[in-house]
């Protein structure tokens, strides 16, 4: 990908609108614009870097507060008139402390961002974790435990009992990102199959 790519006559003042999104939770964080020079420092250091339109500057997203976004995928819209890209947020994105310049809800895309720390106490095991036992115990305990809360959901469902099923149910899914994780399958596995039904 070339800055030459994009088509700049509908972009105002020259400049490449560019939506970030978390490649994790897929949360949109932010909006900012960039210049040729931006978009290829972007390119070569792997960070965002934006051209500041009120600075009339390039700056690279963290570079005071040392919350970078690191780059994990970049794409054009259908127009090439605008950039999306996935990145990984350290820190919050926002200056105001949030985790995106969006106010939308902070639980969005939460079961991802689980999912991403299931992932991270697998390859580390760290002691003590409630999540590295049931690694330790192996796929017959952690099946158990999917089928034990599965089974609590349905009591509380058929009860009636909505902030216990909930309750239940959030417990039965926590152990399924478990046991997808044991058994090397992930959300976007499912997403793929499900999309595959749905045609």
């Amino acid at each position: 990908m070339i800055f030459d790519d994009f088509n700049l006559d509908k972009c105002a003042d020259g400049l490449l609108p560019v939506i970030v999104q978390d490649d994790v939770t897929l949360r949109v964080l932010m909006l900012g614009y960039m210049n040729r020079e931006a978009f290829e420092r972007t390119q070569a250091e792997g960070r965002v870097t934006f051209y500041s339109r009120t600075r009339q500057a390039l700056w690279t997203k963290g570079e005071t507060s040392g919350n970078y976004l690191l780059v994990k995928d970049m794409y054009v819209d259908c127009d090439g008139d605008t950039l999306l890209i996935k990145a990984t947020p350290i820190g919050p994105t926002c200056h105001r402390g949030t985790t995106s310049c969006f106010d939308t809800p902070e639980s969005e895309g939460f079961v991802r961002h689980l999912q991403s720390v299931v992932q991270q106490r697998h390859r580390e095991m760290p002691e003590g974790s409630y999540t590295t036992k049931l690694f330790i115990k192996g796929v017959k305990k952690i099946a158990q435990k999917v089928g034990e809360e599965a089974v609590e959901s349905v009591v509380e469902a058929v009860d009636g009992n909505r902030d216990r099923f909930i309750y239940e149910a959030s417990d039965m899914i926590y152990h399924l990102l478990v046991l997808m994780e044991q058994m090397g399958c992930s959300i976007e596995d499912m997403e793929r199959e499900l999309a595959l039904r749905h045609r």
